[in-house]
């Protein structure tokens, strides 16, 4: 079960990331979670998005490189090591995680979106660990 991401590129200047969020606002975009990752020169903004097809649509008309990427959307519990143990389980399969950040969407559990080099085997560990995962509809 994955979610589309949409990873932006954006040059690290002034006012680029306001630029990105009001072209996708003026579209009709509703943004569910993101997270921005820097350089001396670029950055890379991560958005889960209510349409993530449309909104790449929209930053593709105004000129901002995107891309749609498969991430998977899982629910840690509130337990000290339960992170840990999710990790541990993509690890232990050696698979390398990407990235991770936290989602902004209501549940049970704190809401992680991973990338990882192997989704397809990741979410064929995780359910068989019984870890809830989120659907795209849930995100909604």
């Amino acid at each position: 079960m994955f979610v589309k991401q949409l990873s932006v590129f954006l040059e690290n200047k002034e006012g680029r990331l306001d630029k990105v969020l009001k072209t996708l606002a003026d579209g009709g975009i509703n943004l569910l979670s993101a997270s921005l990752a820097d350089t001396t020169d670029f950055g890379v903004l991560r958005l889960l998005a209510d349409d993530p097809d449309k909104a790449k649509a929209i930053l593709k008309d105004a000129g901002f490189p995107s891309r749609i990427d498969n991430v998977i959307a899982v629910v840690v519990p509130d337990a000290v090591g339960s992170f840990a143990k999710v990790c541990a389980m993509i690890h232990e399969a050696g698979i390398n995680i990407s990235y991770i950040y936290g989602l902004s969407i209501d549940g049970e559990g704190t809401p992680i979106a991973i990338k990882t080099d192997n989704n397809d085997k990741v979410v064929e560990i995780l359910n068989g660990a019984g870890v809830k995962m989120i659907s795209p509809e849930e995100l909604v």
